[in-house]
């Protein structure tokens, strides 16, 4: 590929006349923005270890009072983006939240949509919309755009979950904003993955009548499917073993940005993802292993050591090998990465 012409090339008063006028010569920068075959990926590996973010964690619930924080985060940001830009990857927020017992986060709604994976602790519940949604270890809990949400901490001992964002997207499209109300009232004493939701393949068909709700289910319990990933290992003894997180109504993805999974690794088993465009963030539920990144700089000669509760982002365009080192149990992780939005733009 040839080389195109430097910006030190023109003249200086030109360059000042093109500055002047808010122009920009893209010749210059042609080879930055559109590089050959592999794009430019600002996302680094990273392991964010729980065992080093936790004690922060409960200093910050020391420091700061709920009425001062509104929500007590810690973000878990990529310096490949610059920490203060709060990414983990182009178009994904993550964050460590900490509710204290005893304690409501208020009630308020927002643009960006978000997805909760509870990471420790017992007797806490989100409401959405008047849905209560019990939050237990390895639950997903989605607070989709424009839902009004509050937290409610009921039982003893901190509860952390990991909040999952499309905050940088919805931000860089000057979209992103937030409103504050009024704490709710429960319309129901569950949500509807109890009964409504409550079986693979089957959908409530209430008076002959479908629903048409963007997010109708809003807790996908661990449970679930963690036994369907062992029943699934039980039939298939080689392969990636792997399940999507879908609309029950449509098998669309939870939203049109984000996409959520979830892998088991077989005790001992070593498992080499298939290369895609996307970044991915995989959040360890259970076990512990390593994880090897090939074909980025950040990458490193040695993989990363997990265990559980850590939280780890990977860059797209590269080799992710996933190893559970236990020879006697499976290893669980759930995963977010950018798929639905690369397959609308056609990249993916």
């Amino acid at each position: 590929m040839h080389e195109l012409g430097k910006l030190e090339d023109l003249p200086q008063g030109y360059r000042d006349d093109l500055t002047a006028t808010n122009l920009v010569p893209l010749w210059p920068s042609m080879r930055a923005v559109l590089p050959p075959r592999i794009p430019t990926r600002h996302t680094q590996v990273l392991n964010w270890s729980y065992e080093s973010v936790r004690p922060l964690l409960l200093q910050a619930g020391e420091l700061t009072p709920m009425e001062k924080a509104e929500r007590r985060v810690l973000v878990l940001a990529n310096p490949g983006h610059g920490l203060e830009n709060m990414q983990a990857t182009p178009s994904i927020y993550l964050g460590l939240q900490l509710i204290l017992p005893g304690e409501t986060a208020p009630n308020h709604r927002h643009t960006p949509n978000a997805v909760r994976v509870i990471v420790e602790g017992e007797g806490a519940f989100t409401t959405v919309d008047g849905e209560p949604c019990r939050m237990e270890r390895g639950d997903l809990i989605l607070t989709p755009a424009g839902k009004w949400h509050e937290h409610h901490h009921e039982g003893t001992g901190p509860i952390v979950w990991l909040d999952v964002l499309d905050l940088p997207l919805v931000y860089r499209l000057e979209s992103s904003w937030a409103m504050e109300g009024q704490l709710q009232q429960k319309r129901s004493e569950r949500d509807k993955s109890f009964a409504d939701y409550s079986a693979a393949g089957v959908v409530p068909n209430m008076g002959f009548q479908r629903g048409d709700s963007n997010s109708p289910m809003l807790r996908y319990p661990w449970a679930k499917t963690r036994t369907c990933l062992l029943e699934m290992a039980s039939e298939y003894p080689e392969g990636l073993l792997s399940i999507s997180y879908v609309n029950p109504e449509n098998g669309t993805p939870l939203f049109p940005s984000i996409g959520f999974g979830a892998l088991m690794l077989r005790p001992g088993e070593t498992i080499t993802l298939p290369k895609r465009t996307t970044p991915v963030v995989f959040h360890v539920v259970e076990g512990a292993g390593q994880m090897s990144v090939v074909g980025h700089a950040s990458a490193g000669a040695e993989p990363l050591d997990f265990i559980n509760k850590d939280t780890l982002c990977a860059p797209g365009y590269t080799d992710i090998t996933l190893t559970n080192r236990s020879a006697t149990e499976p290893a669980f992780l759930i995963s977010a990465d950018e798929s639905p939005l690369h397959q609308y733009l056609g990249i993916f």
